[in-house]
């Protein structure tokens, strides 16, 4: 595989880390600021849900840049928006700011999970597509990583200073704007929406110096086909239906296993399982190694394996783990109601907890978490790839912030083995959707997945 392709990727995929980074890191920040503010449930919830909010709209609109200005300019402005939205939320006192600057930097977040994976998949041969990808997601996972280790620093070290925890990230912020300079822009883009054929024959050349005429080729030829065929710039004509579905619903079963919610407010899952609160930071950064090492893992299999596969090997590990997880929650409530504590948890049981909450982030991370990104940036033809792309994103995103808003009072209100059982629940619906309507996509050009996939 050629290394400046590689290079390229693996610059682009920063934006990942931001993403996972600026995702997580209010996690060890948001009791602090529900304090800071003497927020209630509502005002708690928006607070964390505004930057969701941002994120959707960001997924939504993420493609406008990205087609009008270019793959490569429009990852330079989310750049921006992460670095002055991490310092500003840091060192703002007013509330309402706050919030807002937590909207801009969802925006970025937004953004970045469709950029990114298009240019990507767009320099990447379709032999190596899911491997270089999938770096995206593996940079997300390593943000949410160094974000969690980042965290309990602070709280073990720095007394737990939540604006010191949102200033850390304007370092790979400012790190990521830099880089992108040695990025070019796709040749993809450059043939589909601005005709500069020299400028991607160059581009081109340097990612397949052997094969860089046919792969011209296939493009033009792709282009001249969609513009024959208007009805193909409607993502939601009856020829595109099948992949808008496909989309839509990978990102549905993505958000309703519960990952969101179990990454924003993984302390406070486990100070209701019984730990306390260095204990429930030190058990959520071994939730996101585990995240990274499966991510790992994930990278080797994807090309080989398959993305469907995968997903349906991810799919009965992540029912068995919320099904179990389901159980000891209901077994610690069974306990404490025995034993007239007005819910106080069982330790023992929620010692199982961290281990089974260890093996759904393992089977999540394997497949879920693997195989969205990739999935949504290779099933649509060129011509509509940034508008399918914002349709995953913008359903990802959307679902995001309804249980991330929800969650602070759902909580409070629900018993976590309900809560987990419906997560549960939905897993065993996404089972039936990889075994009857998801396809494998595995080395299939982007030029020919339009042949297998769409509807005619």
């Amino acid at each position: 595989m050629n290394r400046k392709v590689i290079f390229w990727a693996v610059i682009t995929a920063l934006g990942g880390f931001l993403f996972g980074f600026d995702t997580v890191v209010v996690s060890g920040a948001e009791q602090a600021i529900q304090k800071f503010w003497q927020l209630g449930d509502f005002q708690h919830g928006f607070t964390i849900a505004i930057a969701l909010v941002g994120t959707m709209t960001g997924a939504f609109a993420g493609r406008m840049p990205a087609e009008k200005l270019g793959r490569k300019a429009a990852l330079m402005i989310v750049a921006v928006i992460f670095l002055v939205t991490s310092l500003g939320t840091a060192f703002v006192n007013n509330w309402y700011l706050f919030v807002v600057l937590r909207f801009i930097g969802g925006l970025g977040i937004g953004a970045s999970s469709v950029i990114a994976p298009i240019y990507i998949s767009e320099i990447s041969p379709a032999s190596f597509r899911g491997r270089l990808v999938i770096l995206f997601q593996f940079n997300i996972v390593l943000g949410i990583v160094v974000s969690l280790l980042s965290n309990y620093i602070i709280v073990t070290s720095y007394h737990g200073s939540w604006r010191l925890m949102l200033a850390v990230m304007a370092v790979p912020s400012l790190l990521y704007l830099i880089l992108l300079k040695f990025v070019p822009e796709s040749p993809r883009w450059l043939i589909l929406h601005k005709s500069k054929y020299d400028e991607a024959k160059k581009t081109l050349q340097l990612m397949n110096a052997d094969g860089y005429e046919q792969d011209m080729e296939n493009i033009v030829n792709s282009k001249n086909r969609e513009v024959k065929d208007s009805s193909s710039e409607k993502l939601f004509s009856k020829r595109y239906s099948k992949l808008a579905w496909l989309a839509f619903l990978i990102a549905f079963f993505n958000q309703v296993s519960g990952i969101n919610a179990i990454l924003y407010f993984a302390p406070s899952i486990f100070t209701l399982a019984g730990f306390d609160k260095s204990d429930s930071f030190s058990a959520s950064f071994y939730l996101g190694l585990v995240n990274f090492a499966f991510t790992m893992l994930a990278i080797f299999l994807i090309d080989r394996a398959g993305r469907r596969k995968l997903m349906m090997i991810g799919s009965f590990g992540l029912i068995a783990a919320l099904g179990l997880v389901s159980y000891c929650f209901h077994l610690q409530e069974s306990h404490a109601a025995v034993a007239g504590a007005n819910g106080v948890v069982n330790n023992t049981d929620g010692g199982y907890i961290i281990w089974l909450l260890m093996a759904y982030i393992a089977f999540f991370a394997v497949s879920q978490g693997a195989v969205i990104w990739v999935f949504l940036s290779e099933i649509f033809p060129n011509q509509v790839r940034a508008k399918g792309q914002s349709l995953g994103s913008f359903t990802h995103w959307t679902l995001a912030t309804i249980i991330t808003f929800l969650f602070p009072a759902v909580r409070t209100h629900v018993e976590g083995q309900y809560i987990f059982m419906f997560f549960c629940g939905m897993m065993i619906l996404q089972l039936l959707f990889v075994w009857k309507l998801m396809p494998e996509t595995k080395g299939k050009s982007l030029e020919n997945m339009e042949r297998t996939l769409s509807m005619h």
